[in-house]
C-alpha cells in the first residue's frame, strides 16, 4: 500500500528482497548464494522470485556445507566479484566460524592490505518463532568481538532494504543479522529510502528522562515501552544501534549525557552480550553522567524454550522494559 506521500507499507521480508533485487540489478558482479536461495526461494522466502528474474548464474543454490560455500564466497570476493552469501540460520554460522574468523576477517591484515574481501553474509538470527533452542540463538555479539568484520542489525524496513547497498560498497566483510521474528512484520518504507549509513546509530524517539538502547528485534518493544511510559509522564529516548561493530558509542554517550539514565535491551543472554559492551563503553566514557544504576533487559540465561509461553517468558518484553525504566527513573 502506498500513501499520498509515497511511503509504502511493506513487510521486512519484502524490504530485504527489494534490497537484493536492487543489488543484483545494479551490478553484474553481485550474485547470491546459499542453501535453498534459488528454487525454494529462501528458507524464509526472502529470495523468492529472484532465480526466475536473474538466472542460475546470479542466484546459486549450494550444497549443505556452510564451511564450503562461505569459503567459496571468500574466494569469489578475492576474485573480483561481490558475493552475497546466505546462511540459513545463525546457529549454522558456527559451522563456518573458521572461514569467517580465520580467513574473511584476517586476510586484509595478513596480506599487508593487498587483498580486500568485499563479502556480505546474510544471517537470519534470533528467537520469537518457536524454532527451538538450536535455531533461536542471538550470536551477533560473538562476531562483533572480531576485528576485521563489520556487524549490522537492521530494525526498520528502510534499513532492511538499504543496508545491503552500503555493505556491498565496503571492501571488508559485512555480516547482516536479520531478525527472523521480523520477516512477516509490516512497516513504513519511505519513497526516498536508499543506501544507509552503517557508521552511525539512529535516535528513533526523542526523550529527556532516560535513554533506552536497542537494536534489531528489540527496537520494537523498546519503542512500544516508550509509548506506554509517555502516558505515565516518562520521556524515554530510544537509540537504535544499527551497527554492533564498529559500535557508535558516541551516540549512546551523547544521549546519556542528556538523560542521565540508561536502559539496554538485548535479545542475547546478558552474560557477555552486546548489551554488556554498551554498558562498559558508557562506564568508561560517561560514568559521571549517570544519575542511577544502569538497567539491562536481556534473555534469560537458559537455552531458548520451544513452547510459546516459555519462549516469551525468556525474552525481553514491553512489560520488562517498562519495569526497567521505572527502576531507572525512580
Amino acid at each position: 500500500m502506498t500513501t499520498a506521500t509515497g511511503t509504502r507499507t511493506v513487510t521486512f521480508r519484502e524490504a530485504f528482497r527489494e534490497g537484493l533485487r536492487d543489488a543484483l540489478a545494479a551490478d553484474d558482479r553481485v550474485f547470491l548464494m546459499g542453501e535453498d536461495v534459488g528454487r525454494y526461494g529462501g528458507c524464509f522466502a526472502v529470495s523468492q522470485g529472484l532465480l526466475e528474474e536473474f538466472g542460475e548464474e546470479r542466484v546459486r543454490d549450494t550444497p549443505l556445507s556452510e564451511s564450503a560455500f562461505v569459503g567459496a564466497g571468500i574466494g569469489a570476493a578475492l576474485g573480483g566479484t561481490l558475493p552475497i552469501v546466505e546462511i540459513m540460520t545463525v546457529n549454522f554460522a558456527m559451522l563456518a566460524l573458521d572461514q569467517i574468523v580465520n580467513n574473511a576477517a584476517t586476510l586484509r591484515h595478513m596480506s599487508g592490505g593487498q587483498f580486500s574481501i568485499p563479502l556480505v553474509l546474510r544471517i537470519p538470527t534470533g528467537p520469537g518463532r518457536q524454532l527451538g533452542a538450536q535455531h533461536s540463538h542471538t550470536l551477533e555479539g560473538w562476531f562483533a568481538h572480531v576485528p576485521g568484520l563489520r556487524v549490522v542489525a537492521p530494525a526498520t524496513p528502510a534499513d532492511a532494504r538499504g543496508m545491503l547497498a552500503t555493505a556491498l560498497a565496503d571492501p571488508d566483510p559485512v555480516l547482516i543479522f536479520e531478525q527472523i521474528a521480523l520477516y512477516g512484520v509490516s512497516g513504513e518504507l519511505p519513497a526516498a529510502a536508499g543506501p544507509v549509513d552503517l557508521d552511525r546509530a539512529a535516535v528513533r524517539r526523542r526523550g529527556a528522562d532516560v535513554t533506552v538502547v536497542a537494536y534489531g528485534g528489540t527496537l520494537a518493544p523498546a519503542l512500544d515501552a516508550a509509548a506506554a511510559l509517555a502516558a505515565e509522564g516518562v520521556s524515554a529516548e530510544v537509540v537504535d544501534l544499527r551497527t554492533l561493530r564498529p559500535l557508535d558509542s558516541a551516540a549512546v554517550v551523547d544521549s546519556v549525557s542528556r538523560t542521565h539514565r540508561l536502559v539496554v535491551v538485548d535479545n542475547a543472554w546478558r552474560s557477555g552480550g552486546p548489551g554488556a559492551e554498551v554498558v562498559a563503553r558508557v562506564a568508561e566514557q560517561a560514568l559521571d553522567q549517570l544519575d542511577a544504576p544502569v538497567e539491562r533487559v536481556g534473555a534469560a540465561e537458559v537455552p531458548i524454550p520451544y513452547p510459546r509461553h516459555l519462549e516469551e517468558a525468556a525474552l525481553p518484553s514491553v512489560a520488562r522494559v517498562v519495569e526497567a525504566v521505572r527502576r531507572a527513573v525512580g
